[in-house]
């Protein structure tokens, strides 16, 4: 599961990241960054393929497919298993037919110890962004206007994550996100092929303070390690 993560960035590094990987020169200055509690509900930063170039923007995180009959069903989609997603009525289509990559720096697990969970932050041991595979969807409302939603793909937690929790979001690399990203590919087998873990000996993990707990708290605090548990 992803239900929490970070892009502890500023926006001149997001700029440059989009520029060297998309090709996109454009960046709004009102994307706010850096964020260090990004929670389900919220705006995130977003890239789709519209068959002649990259395009950013924000969707709300929890996907809510086209013929639901009530958009608050998004709060229960966030995440969407690779390994059912060309099977379920609510992904299939998106799967196929819109991708995107959101982008971020680290995301957060909880680690069982007795009656405690305790909130560590995973990322690339580089500490530079990256893209999560995602899937996104527009809702007509009732009011005539339009909600767009995604959510985050999930795979087999890497054995790095696995000591924490058994299931992580899909990051993607430099090459696999162009595929990802590019709407001609439409086969199951291909798409699927590029959803697996990340290579552990290239993310590191740590402990970080409780206050990540509260989804309201998007302080520099919630990424800072604690001395009890670092995983390398």
């Amino acid at each position: 599961m992803c239900g929490r993560f970070t892009l502890s960035v500023s926006k001149n590094e997001i700029k440059d990241y989009l520029y060297k990987n998309y090709q996109i020169e454009e960046f709004d200055s009102n994307f706010m960054v850096p964020r260090y509690n990004i929670a389900p509900g919220q705006e995130l930063i977003t890239i789709i393929n519209d068959g002649s170039k990259h395009r950013i923007g924000t969707i709300k995180w929890g996907f809510v497919p086209f013929f639901a009959k009530d958009e608050k069903i998004g709060f229960k989609m966030i995440n969407a298993k690779a390994e059912t997603l060309s099977e379920k009525l609510s992904f299939r289509n998106s799967f196929k037919h819109k991708r995107c990559v959101i982008l971020a720096d680290g995301f957060y697990e909880w680690k069982k110890e007795n009656n405690t969970k305790i909130p560590m932050r995973f990322l690339l041991k580089n500490q530079t962004i990256f893209p999560f595979a995602g899937i996104w969807s527009s809702y007509k409302r009732e009011d005539g206007s339009t909600l767009y939603t995604c959510s985050i793909i999930t795979t087999n937690a890497n054995s790095l994550v696995s000591t924490v929790h058994d299931r992580m979001p899909v990051i993607l690399t430099n090459e696999t996100k162009d595929i990802w990203l590019n709407p001609n590919i439409k086969d199951d087998k291909v798409l699927s092929s590029l959803l697996i873990p990340y290579q552990a000996d290239e993310m590191k993990g740590y402990q970080v303070s409780t206050i990540v707990n509260n989804p309201t708290n998007e302080d520099p605090k919630c990424i800072l390690a604690t001395e009890q548990f670092n995983l390398n």
